[in-house]
């Protein structure tokens, strides 16, 4: 039952906006979005991947709960309000992709932790995005930044971003690797409707020179085909 209810609002998005993105290019798994945030891959090991962001500008709203989950499915109608009109001028915007959850790092089972979910807002907001009417809406603006990346299917839960961080941090532990500790992206892709090939993924943000242990593959960028 919590699962269902937490799909609400995904499923509510599903509902009203059948549009599907162009193709990516071979490989890509960002198939929902006519816009998907776009990366160059630094080098990829058989257990993580390091990529390079650009600067972006993301709509975001915070939400205290005590399972990521619920806590996501919360805040996750108020941004999905702000694009489908709920802003200053009734301005409707495209969804797009991914779906990123900031994760505290050191979170108690018996209190409440606070998730920030964001939209990347899409091209022709990033510099004049309207302004939202609920005062839980706040931007975010994202710095230049390298990530490491592991990457998993099925579905995004607490459990299961849980499970994958954890394996991530063990990984760069043992290669050495500088990285911010004290949160990590829950980051998604997919409606709760594709229930085949799903991938999700967690970040965390490299601190110096990014570490990679095996040959570091030319840079290339994930795009649109326009």
């Amino acid at each position: 039952k919590v699962f269902f209810f937490c799909c609400l609002p995904l499923l509510f998005f599903i509902l009203v906006n059948t549009t599907i993105c162009n193709s990516y290019t071979n490989g890509s798994f960002c198939t929902e979005s006519k816009e998907c945030l776009e990366y160059e891959l630094v080098c990829k090991t058989d257990e993580y991947e390091v990529r390079h962001y650009s600067p972006t500008r993301w709509v975001s709203t915070d939400a205290e709960a005590y399972f990521m989950g619920v806590g996501a499915a919360m805040a996750f109608r108020r941004l999905f309000q702000y694009i489908t009109g709920s802003n200053e001028g009734g301005v409707q915007m495209e969804m797009t992709a991914p779906v990123l959850v900031k994760i505290p790092e050191q979170t108690r089972m018996w209190e409440p932790a606070v998730y920030t979910l964001n939209f990347p807002l899409p091209a022709a907001y990033q510099d004049k995005p309207p302004t939202p009417t609920n005062d839980k809406l706040y931007f975010t603006e994202m710095p230049e930044m390298d990530v490491y990346v592991r990457s998993y299917g099925g579905w995004m839960l607490s459990v299961t971003s849980r499970l994958h961080a954890h394996l991530l941090t063990k990984e760069l532990e043992r290669v050495r690797a500088s990285y911010n500790c004290s949160y990590h992206y829950g980051v998604g892709y997919d409606s709760p409707l594709k229930l085949l090939n799903r991938h999700n993924e967690v970040w965390y943000v490299a601190e110096g020179e990014p570490v990679c242990t095996a040959t570091p593959s030319p840079h290339r960028k994930e795009t649109v085909e326009k």
